[in-house]
């Protein structure tokens, strides 16, 4: 009996261990959460993918040799960075629905390709930021430069947060750039390194072409990131943002003031439209202080919403 006792512990005991082995082999079980990992909102399952490249890229009409491998990384780098940052990129497609009906006519009046949108895009995020250098607005413009195209920048007044103004500096800049080097996608690349700094470049490296160029990291990055946002704004859905059209941003309807005198109390002169100052500056950017000198009688455009868009409290 004690033997039948000990012959059976030793069967289960080599059995326990097969079992064990089976399971080394086989590796650990799943964990269902990393299998069934739901998205809060869709209930959809959520995966990251690579993407695949877009065929037939071309900026401003301009072709990308993406056949080149060094070409083809730095592309796909800029479109996995820029579609898996999903906050940031849905908040510039609803921004865009806002802005780009305001840049694009300027675009076309001055013969510069629509694509050029694309690069507020990136300089600014379709916001009024200012540089650590000092570049102010959508379009990222310098004290100098701005004065040069003969935008008013001073304490009182500065038009590079005006964004009809400082789109049609842009242009200038753009036009400039493409007749001294030839293309548009190195008069894109000039907007971020200077017409200098890139003609510089050409020179030293004997090259004629941006994708021919090394570069430093913002402006070897450049035209890469425009390309990307041109992509995923121009197909949100292919990369999987979904939005309704009511949850895009809007541009408020408005119309235009002159004002050719100096006006002492912003505050007072917004309430005459049945709006306050924050709705005022938030409409006029440009406006730096709570009042406006004006001493030579220059005639400014100030933009006023229409009545009842924004709902003022008592």
């Amino acid at each position: 009996m004690k033997i039948l006792k000990v012959l059976l512990m030793t069967v289960g005991f080599i059995a326990i261990l097969a079992v064990s082995i089976q399971a080394v082999q086989k590796g650990p079980e799943p964990d269902a959460a990393v299998y069934n990992d739901h998205d809060p909102v869709t209930g959809n399952n959520y995966n990251i993918y690579a993407l695949p490249m877009p065929e037939n890229l071309e900026f401003a009409g301009e072709a990308v040799p993406i056949e080149n491998p060094d070409i083809y990384e730095r592309m796909d780098k800029e479109l996995l960075v820029n579609t898996y940052w999903q906050s940031n990129a849905l908040l510039l497609i609803k921004r865009a629905h806002k802005y780009f009906p305001v840049i694009e006519p300027i675009l076309k009046a001055n013969g510069v390709p629509n694509d050029f949108k694309y690069l507020a895009v990136i300089e600014s995020g379709l916001t009024q930021v200012v540089s650590p250098a000092g570049a102010v607005g959508f379009w990222q413009i310098m004290e100098g430069t701005g004065k040069d195209h003969n935008l008013e920048i001073n304490d009182n007044v500065d038009e590079r947060y005006n964004i009809e103004k400082s789109t049609q500096v842009a242009c200038d800049y753009l036009k400039e750039s493409k007749a001294k080097f030839g293309s548009w996608t190195m008069a894109a690349a000039a907007y971020n390194a200077g017409n200098t700094g890139v003609m510089r470049q050409l020179e030293r490296q004997d090259a004629s072409n941006y994708y021919d160029l090394l570069l430093g990291e913002e402006t070897g990055r450049y035209v890469f990131r425009i390309l990307a946002l041109k992509e995923i704004l121009k197909n949100p859905k292919k990369y999987g943002f979904n939005f309704k059209e009511d949850q895009l941003y809007k541009n408020i309807p408005s119309h235009n003031v002159k004002v050719d005198t100096a006006v002492k109390d912003f505050p007072a002169f917004a309430r005459k439209f049945d709006i306050n100052y924050k709705i005022l500056k938030i409409h006029n950017p440009w406006l730096r202080e709570a009042f406006l000198n004006n001493k030579s009688g220059k005639l400014y455009e100030i933009q006023i919403p229409e009545k009842g868009v924004y709902k003022m409290s008592k």
